[in-house]
């Protein structure tokens, strides 16, 4: 199959190379990767070689089968649409298309079953979202979710170059030019993720939306407060839940560690110990401490992958595995 990068040059562009090479290297016979125009001409490494960045105008008239955006909003907005109406798949990684109607919202193991042959458009979520979803779906199924309360703690990745670069510059005593946050990062924790909308930030309304509508529950309370640490990989997450029914611990652990992706971890997973990998990790499950129909959890996983590229693989897994993508071209 023919695949494209469109930002491929940014913090997840160049993960999702790496996510495509390990899981799908040998099915991919051609790629192609796009970036701004600053980043034409540049190699990226690709298996034992390489591949040239190239303009976004210049892949979309190659006619990808599967294209995978992470570019920002803007760029999707733009672009999605014609290599869409072109015949190709675009799976997105920016919020652009993510509440729309008729573009399905996807995590593999929770609602792939949504997603069909003519869904072109196609939104990746969120990346505390994604690792919040996979295991409140199972919650969902054996004891119906009521109320979620989540703090998360966000790694700097996730506001991409600049974040890192931010966070890299107070370390080592440097000017930050062009600080992605409003206040120091490093030694420091920032309790607004995102710009502000209304009371609440942009990651906070993501986490609140993005899990009803993968979720299928549209009234679902989820009450977000989502904080940025100084760390470069992994984003974390307090989580309590009420349930509709009483929760059996050993129950929802057994059901846990069945769900492929989810990895039960009790000697308290990090973000240090976590990064690099696909699994979301869950900690730390215990009772509620005042109602039999609640659990507490600890949840870790790696933004760039599992919250971003790995997600956005999975989903070419999925059309793959379905048979859409004359896989032989």
């Amino acid at each position: 199959m023919k695949v494209a990068i469109i930002g491929a040059t940014g913090v997840v562009g160049r993960t999702m190379l790496k996510v495509l090479e390990a899981r799908l290297g040998d099915r991919i016979h051609k790629i192609w990767v796009a970036a701004s125009e600053r980043s034409v001409g540049q190699p990226l490494p690709w298996a034992s070689g390489e591949v040239v960045v190239e303009r976004i105008s210049t892949v979309w008239k190659y006619r990808p089968d599967v294209a995978l955006f992470s570019a920002g909003s803007k760029v999707s907005n733009e672009w999605g649409p014609r290599f869409a109406s072109a015949g190709t798949y675009v799976i997105d990684n920016s919020s652009r298309w993510r509440m729309e109607d008729n573009v399905p919202l996807i995590v593999p193991e929770v609602n792939g079953d949504v997603l069909g042959p003519a869904h072109r458009l196609i939104a990746n979520p969120n990346c505390s979202t994604i690792q919040l979803v996979v295991p409140l779906s199972v919650l969902h199924r054996l004891f119906g979710l009521e109320r979620v309360y989540v703090s998360t703690y966000q790694a700097v990745s996730g506001s991409g170059w600049k974040g890192l670069q931010q966070l890299h510059a107070e370390r080592t005593g440097q000017s930050v030019v062009h600080p992605a946050y409003p206040v120091p990062i490093h030694g420091n924790c920032v309790p607004l993720c995102g710009e502000l909308e209304g009371e609440y930030t942009t990651e906070e309304w993501k986490l609140i939306r993005e899990s009803r509508k993968i979720l299928g529950l549209p009234a679902l309370q989820v009450i977000p407060h989502a904080i940025r640490v100084p760390i470069e990989i992994g984003h974390s997450e307090t989580v309590t839940v009420e349930t509709r029914h009483p929760v059996d611990i050993p129950r929802l652990t057994d059901a846990l560690k069945s769900v492929p992706g989810i990895k039960v971890n009790d000697s308290l997973p990090t973000p240090r110990n976590t990064a690099g990998q696909d699994a979301i990790f869950v900690g730390r499950i215990r009772r509620h401490p005042f109602t039999p129909n609640g659990v507490m959890m600890w949840i870790v996983a790696d933004n760039l992958r599992k919250g971003a590229a790995t997600n956005a693989v999975q989903i070419l897994e999925l059309i793959y595995q379905k048979g859409w993508i004359n896989a032989s071209k």
